[in-house]
């Protein structure tokens, strides 16, 4: 069987009913037998697999217990494809499961096994309100099995209730509040007591004990978007520093907004650089010629200017950031939710903040860093998750040790995808938008609109009010009501507009009427980055065999387009007739170099990180 998996990246339905049979004939007289012969049946479960491990007949027998205590827990026993997700799961694999094929309740197959076996397991998903939201609920089940469970949000500072979180059989927590977590331990126990006091993280008397037990076995939901799209950006864990230097902040964005765009400097969107030319160096060094500080010098001066000049055209408002309650908020880009534990590193951040016309905040100290690339690949045991993962398949065998299995559908998919859309304008493309949104709505069907970021949410949302449509915005000025939002989406009429739909986790169940209308209609307003981005916007539509369409509608004068084609192509294009066939090509040599660029640059952030650690002469095999 685990031959299989590890050549095999599909699995079939012959393959999968002959898996089924084998825990259908060890649960054959469960469902018949007392709560005491079924608590005896656990407890020598439990003491087989202390002594002999995760064997393959003794994870088929606990598979058949989790499943006839989910039956008497919840009411909803393990269907086929969620048994099979977690055998790929417990074999350190990643399951690809279709959206809406329960993923929550399929994790607890490998996470209730592993933990009957000893081996403290972490579940990790992409939200504090996931987090909180998937423990409470497979509580009853774990509770039933003998399994302590926890979970740890970001909004619980203490550290004796994250540390019996973890001491839990099986802790839910998110990707970000995990690893620093582990990166505190590392600094309380390194033996610099100057930092561990600095940080609050030493007991009275001496380092105080580790928030985690190790890192064992992490299950993780969502596995793309945490292991791919946040695998770019390093976890740093940081204090306040020295101030800042406000008449270096303040200089350095008046001398940038006198420097001409195409003259001076040259911008690259498609790769987010900016480097001045050699005119931008003179201009720069004449309107520099009195200053003192760091603009004395060429080198510095350059510096400040080149980052200005970044804060100013690279780092979008209502893209890339937020201004909220009087603060700079970084918007988390795969996922469309703020971070606002987060910063802009290089200085950015104070020329942001400058730009806002906002409070410049104090520098920021780095103490400890890791990227999720090697924080992940420092537990014991690593599996996975998601409804996306195909296209980065190779990346995760690779990076990971991760082999991705697609296990087909328990229903067969109804949901009706049509050709891309190409408008020659932005102003096109909406107005063909809101004809298509008209549409549907008067049929009776609810419709979710994709847009990438909060800006574009905003302007359609302008636009719908315009034409009298009523409608709900999902984006990271409304997250913290997501759940509510993403809940009703599938009600007749209904029009919601959201940014990312990445670890929105809440499923859309289709309102009284609706199947029979044509179910959900999902509408790309926006090309994402990727073709997984867009996958995970149509898997809102058509989940568990109910009715549903996908439509795309873009414009060549999309970002996405505009930045990763060669300027004459868009404009070229514009004169011929936009057949589908070329809107195609166009879409997929776009989303290709983006996802080149971006796997780029995720490599080259492990190449950095595994330098910089063999240099500092104290990396290890880790935890």
């Amino acid at each position: 069987m685990i031959g299989a998996l590890r050549s095999s990246r599909r699995a079939g339905r012959t393959e999968l009913a002959a898996f089924v049979e084998g825990i259908d004939r060890e649960a054959e007289d469960l469902a018949e037998r007392t709560d005491a012969h079924f608590d005896s049946e656990v407890a020598a479960l439990r003491s087989a697999l202390s002594s002999a491990g995760l064997r393959d007949a003794l994870v088929r027998r606990g598979f058949a217990l989790v499943r006839e205590a989910a039956r008497r827990t919840l009411g909803t026993p393990h269907y086929d494809v969620q048994l099979y997700g977690g055998w790929i799961m417990i074999h350190q694999g990643l399951a690809e499961l279709e959206m809406g094929e329960g993923k929550t309740l399929a994790a607890t197959l490998p996470a209730a096994v592993a933990a009957l076996a000893g081996i403290p397991v972490h579940v990790i998903t992409a939200n504090d309100y996931l987090v909180e939201r998937d423990a409470r609920a497979m509580a009853p089940l774990f509770a039933r099995l003998g399994i302590t469970t926890g979970f740890v949000v970001e909004r619980e500072p203490s550290e004796d209730a994250r540390r019996a979180a973890y001491a839990c059989d099986v802790t839910y927590v998110t990707n970000k509040q995990v690893a620093f977590d582990y990166l505190r331990d590392r600094i309380a126990g390194a033996g610099d007591l100057r930092l561990a006091r600095a940080l609050g993280l030493e007991a009275a008397g001496g380092p105080r004990d580790a928030l985690l037990r190790g890192l064992c076995f992490a299950i993780i939901d969502e596995a793309d978007s945490v292991l791919i799209d946040d695998a770019r950006t390093p976890l740093i864990l940081s204090r306040l520093g020295a101030p800042t230097d406000e008449y270096a902040v303040t200089t350095a964005l008046q001398l940038a907004r006198e420097l001409e765009a195409g003259t001076h400097y040259r911008i690259d969107r498609s790769r987010a650089r900016l480097e001045l030319t050699q005119q931008g160096r003179a201009r720069v060094e004449s309107l520099a010629r009195d200053l003192d500080g760091p603009f004395a010098g060429p080198v510095r001066r350059e510096e400040w200017v080149q980052r200005a000049l970044c804060a100013e055209h690279l780092f979008q408002r209502d893209r890339h950031y937020l201004v909220h309650d009087g603060a700079i908020e970084i918007i988390d880009l795969p996922t469309g939710r703020r971070a606002p534990d987060r910063a802009f590193e290089a200085g950015i951040q104070s020329l942001i903040e400058a730009k806002e016309n906002i409070a410049i905040t104090p520098q920021r100290e780095t103490i400890a860093r890791i990227s999720y690339q090697r924080f992940f690949q420092r537990y014991l045991r690593l599996a996975g998750m998601t409804g996306t993962a195909r296209e980065v398949a190779r990346e995760l065998w690779k990076t990971y040790d991760l082999r991705s299995v697609t296990v087909p559908t328990r229903i067969p998919s109804r949901r009706r995808a049509t050709a891309p859309q190409i408008c020659r304008s932005a102003d096109a493309k909406w107005q063909t938008a809101l004809e298509r949104i008209r549409e549907l709505h008067a049929a009776g069907r609810p419709v979710l609109i994709g847009t990438s970021s909060v800006a574009t949410s905003e302007h359609l949302s302008a636009l719908l009010a315009e034409s009298g449509l009523a409608h709900q915005v999902l984006n990271a000025r409304q997250d913290q009501e997501e759940a509510r939002v993403v809940a009703r989406a599938g009600e007749a009429g209904r029009i919601t507009v959201s940014t990312r739909m990445a670890g929105r986790g809440t499923d859309i169940r289709l309102g009284s009427g609706v199947a029979g209308a044509g179910g959900l209609a999902v509408i790309s307003a926006e090309l994402a980055e990727s073709r997984r981005i867009d996958r995970q916007l149509f898997g809102r539509c058509g989940r568990q065999g109910d009715p549903g369409s996908c439509e795309q509608l873009v414009s060549l004068e999309d970002r996405m387009l505009a930045s990763h084609l060669p300027t004459w192509l868009p404009r070229a294009v514009q004169r011929l007739c936009c057949s589908t066939r070329l809107g195609l090509l166009l879409i997929r040599t776009a989303q290709r170099t983006e996802e080149r660029r971006s796997a780029l640059a995720r490599r080259r952030l492990l190449a950095s990180e595994r330098a910089l650690q063999d240099l500092l002469g104290f990396a290890g095999r880790g935890e």
